[in-house]
């Protein structure tokens, strides 16, 4: 039988530790930067224009529909090859998750305004309000209410989806354990605390997200 040893892992906690600050590092910068695209293509396909509102359609269904995987690997070879300008692997990734992210988010967030009763709306333009003040004085204070979770829910896969810029040896915690694994010979045991500490992690996480669905549910 097997026998298990997770004291190896000790000598590569500082290698660990660094992976664990670049998959947190990416996943903040990437949420981000996916929720600011994402509503500016929301807003975007909620124009009246018909020539902007499709190709931001295209955008959304391109990168919603190709796996993120592939993505990254098309950030990183072929983007230089189209463009003449060579990108380093932090940036492609970054590139990649942000733009695939802001695919979801900007369905979120084009969701819970559409959500909004259309009346809501017409009050602020009886009272004289432009469409931008009534987009930020009235639709949105609502609509984000409802967005929440599901915001919430699609950054929580954006964590795990920065484990895939391993491939492009960025040094993420999925990464570093690769090293690890490789120079202990012990693939068991790294792999194992690796899907420990994402769990760990993300199980919390998940919990409050559904206390906050119930909450907003009840209030509702």
């Amino acid at each position: 039988m097997y026998h298990w040893d997770f004291e190896f892992l000790w000598g590569f906690r500082r290698l660990l530790l660094i992976g664990l600050g670049y998959t947190a590092a990416y996943t903040v910068i990437c949420t981000l930067l996916g929720l600011l695209i994402g509503l500016a293509v929301a807003m975007g396909r909620l124009s009246r224009h018909a020539s902007l509102r499709a190709p931001l359609r295209g955008y959304v269904e391109v990168f919603r529909c190709t796996p993120v995987l592939v993505q990254l690997v098309w950030f990183y070879y072929a983007l230089p090859v189209l463009t003449g300008i060579q990108i380093s692997a932090a940036l492609a990734a970054v590139l990649a998750l942000s733009l695939y992210g802001s695919s979801f988010y900007s369905e979120i967030i084009r969701g819970g305004i559409v959500s909004i009763d259309s009346g809501q709306s017409e009050a602020g333009a009886a009272l004289g309000m432009t469409p931008g003040q009534n987009m930020r004085r009235i639709v949105l204070p609502q609509a984000i209410k409802r967005m929440i979770p599901a915001l919430m829910n699609q950054s929580i896969i954006q964590f795990k989806n920065t484990s895939l810029v391993s491939v492009l040896a960025v040094p993420d915690l999925v990464y570093q354990s690769q090293v690890a694994a490789h120079d202990s010979y012990r693939p068991l045991e790294t792999y194992t605390a690796v899907a420990v500490a994402y769990a760990a992690i993300l199980i919390p996480l998940t919990i409050i997200v559904r206390r906050g669905e119930k909450r907003l549910a009840v209030s509702e």
